[in-house]
């Protein structure tokens, strides 16, 4: 029997709603062979530790760590300790030394492909700030990473972003830093709808400019960069950016609202994968990346276009609370046992947009267990008064 809830919309009022059949897609898959696919992956904090907005993050390491392992069981890489993990909104530094330590153990052990993300989150943007604290910062984070074995995603840096007053000064800190890595990075280019203390990166408010910064800087360290990851929501900016990269620096998409036509690419490229989406509807993505692998566009394009409505949900404006959504999807697929945040996270987005996310993951045929889903939404429902 479908099961059926009264759900609120957006606009107020109640609507009576039955779901649909299990999730079809596999529980398994083997990477891609055709994109490189990276999963950011989201963090499980301990339901009964001290996680109020102020406090260090205490995660269930165990939970954490099971969501890793379930991507890796789909064929993805984990981007570790990225935005989707909440850094720099609940994940403290601290916590996340322990987390890039524990899931490159847990790499190791499964043979799971993985990066980490390494910025300067622990240096506190504020007045008289200098570059050279700056490139201290990310030098700091940058050993870490590369000191415990793993890859390098280079994250953007808020307080880069707050004492920087120029191109020339964002080319002088990525280039000390690109000159000491052991080994090639992916960088990092978030857009302000992301994260508005990043306004203006790359030393100009102006788009096009700010790629040229960028691609002057990779130009001069191609040796150096895997690849950059762009999340500007914009396809456009990023087919133009992706023309422009030297042979052998891949484009990796963190478009969350165009992903799929990003991803197909066109007849002079496309762009490899790093999306927050892809830990939420990791099961339908490794379906349509096998069926990409496997020359099937018309099935590869039926998968995705579904997700779409449901990641532009997610990812609304303010964008930065997409996490919120990312864990409320876990939750409901019984991947965690609660609705909680570091941070108090949790609290970001609101029942009705909550409900309408049950209802478009429902039509995205992402539900694992429809009766698990009906039972924890309504939990949600009580605990707002709603019964």
């Amino acid at each position: 029997m479908p099961s059926k809830l009264l759900l609120p919309r957006l606009d107020g009022s109640l609507e009576p709603y039955s779901l649909g059949e299990a999730s079809p897609f596999p529980k398994t898959a083997q990477p891609s062979q055709s994109r490189v696919a990276f999963a950011a992956a989201h963090v499980v904090p301990n339901p009964l530790g001290d996680n109020a907005p102020t406090s260090p993050a205490k995660l269930d390491w165990e939970a954490t760590l099971a969501y890793r392992r379930h991507l890796w069981s789909l064929g993805f890489s984990v981007a570790e300790a990225m935005d989707t993990a909440q850094r720099g909104m609940g994940l403290d530094w601290q916590a996340t030394q322990e987390l890039i330590r524990r899931s490159l153990a847990e790499a190791r052990y499964v043979g799971g492909g993985i990066a980490c993300g390494a910025g300067t989150d622990h240096l506190v943007p504020a007045p008289g700030l200098a570059l050279e604290q700056v490139k201290a910062a990310y030098e700091e984070q940058v050993s870490f990473v590369e000191g415990q074995g793993g890859r390098v995603i280079l994250m953007a840096s808020r307080a880069l972003a707050a004492c920087a007053s120029s191109a020339e000064d964002y080319l002088e800190v990525y280039d000390y830093i690109l000159s000491r890595v052991k080994a090639p990075v992916i960088l990092h280019w978030l857009g302000d709808m992301f994260d508005p203390a990043l306004a203006g990166y790359w030393g100009s408010r102006d788009i096009g400019a700010a790629m040229q910064t960028c691609l002057t800087l990779i130009k001069s360290h191609t040796d150096k960069i895997d690849g950059i990851k762009i999340s500007l929501l914009d396809a456009g900016r990023e087919i133009e950016m992706r023309r422009q990269l030297p042979a052998g620096v891949k484009m990796y998409t963190g478009d969350d609202f165009n992903y799929p036509e990003l991803i197909a690419g066109d007849n002079q490229g496309y762009s490899h994968a790093l999306l927050g989406i892809f830990d939420a509807i990791a099961p339908a993505a490794a379906a349509a990346l096998q069926a990409l692998d496997n020359g099937d566009i018309a099935r590869y394009k039926a998968i995705f276009e579904p997700t779409v409505p449901l990641s532009r949900h997610i990812f609304q404006a303010p964008t930065f609370y997409y996490k919120t959504g990312v864990v409320f999807l876990a939750y409901l697929n019984g991947h965690q046992s609660h609705f909680k945040m570091v941070g108090g996270a949790e609290s970001a987005r609101s029942v009705p947009h909550l409900a309408e996310l049950l209802r478009l993951a429902d039509k995205a045929c992402l539900l694992t267990d429809p009766n698990l889903a009906a039972h924890r939404m309504g939990l949600v429902l009580a605990l707002a008064g709603f019964e």
